[in-house]
């Protein structure tokens, strides 16, 4: 079997109507991970001025498209997962050679569906179909990565995904997981909610057992070959410094600029 690479990145394309932006002006951050990109004023773009290699969008099937939004009330539609990634995405990869970001092999796109996991999926998949030419393959025993890995978050039908003999998406999975035998071709991301788990917030001292925790949640999932996520952990400096620190693979943030800098001082 084939592991997803060590840097496996998010990288996040160009809005729509913008411009093909310059991929090797800026350094790409494998630890980025822009949370919600499609809320900020140039989606996919603002998180790629700033390098970032990780992007997570929210979609809804709503009268047979997938439109982005966190919540219902949110979506427009214009605002497909079509429109605002995979379209700009695939021009994008196209005129940079078959990649986001020169040097850096694959980029995830985090899919969060908010809908039902079934029905969602079952039009994800007919969607994802479009796109072969830059989406990672995966099989129950093998990942062939290509410039995009799509990785389905929230409301997963994880049964159905497991069940197709091949397909362009893997699961996100939870804590748990990283106690059973699921394949990293099915699993190769775990992510959970950093509240359920640590007390800190990001003001004063880590609790030492919070620490450790930690770090021995980031070496299981390595040893397995998996990467790690937390949402809702301390979005400061305090909370990367600690997430850095202990080789969480990506860090989420709505402060795109604040975790640029601090993940390359000087930079940007």
């Amino acid at each position: 079997m084939r592991r997803l690479p060590q840097v496996i990145g998010l990288a996040w394309l160009v809005c729509c109507a913008a411009p093909v932006f310059a991929a090797d002006s800026v350094i790409p951050l494998p630890e980025g991970h822009a949370h919600n990109d499609y809320a900020h004023a140039r989606p996919l773009q603002d998180a790629l001025d700033q390098g970032f290699c990780s992007i997570e969008a929210d979609i809804w099937l709503e009268d047979g498209r997938l439109l982005v939004g966190h919540n219902r009330t949110d979506l427009k539609p214009e605002r497909t997962l079509q429109a605002l990634y995979l379209d700009p995405l695939q021009e994008r990869i196209r005129r940079n050679g078959g990649h986001v970001y020169p040097g850096v092999t694959t980029c995830t796109l985090l899919i969060d569906i908010k809908s039902d996991a079934e029905s969602t999926y079952a039009k994800l998949r007919e969607v994802l179909r479009n796109y072969p030419g830059m989406l990672t393959v995966f099989t129950p025993t093998n990942i062939t990565t290509n410039a995009i890995t799509a990785i389905l978050s929230g409301n997963r039908a994880t049964a159905t995904v497991a069940a197709d003999p091949v397909r362009w998406v893997a699961i996100d999975g939870r804590l748990p997981d990283l106690e059973t035998p699921a394949p990293v071709s099915l699993i190769p991301l775990v992510s959970d909610n950093w509240t359920q788990y640590f007390t800190w917030r990001g003001e004063g001292e880590f609790p030492a057992n919070e620490r450790a925790r930690l770090q021995h949640w980031v070496a299981q999932a390595h040893a397995q070959g998996r990467r790690l996520r937390f949402w809702a952990a301390p979005d400061n400096p305090a909370g990367w410094r600690e997430l850095h620190a202990a080789g969480v693979d990506l860090i989420s943030t709505d402060d795109l600029a604040g975790l640029a800098q601090f993940l390359h001082p000087g930079a940007h």
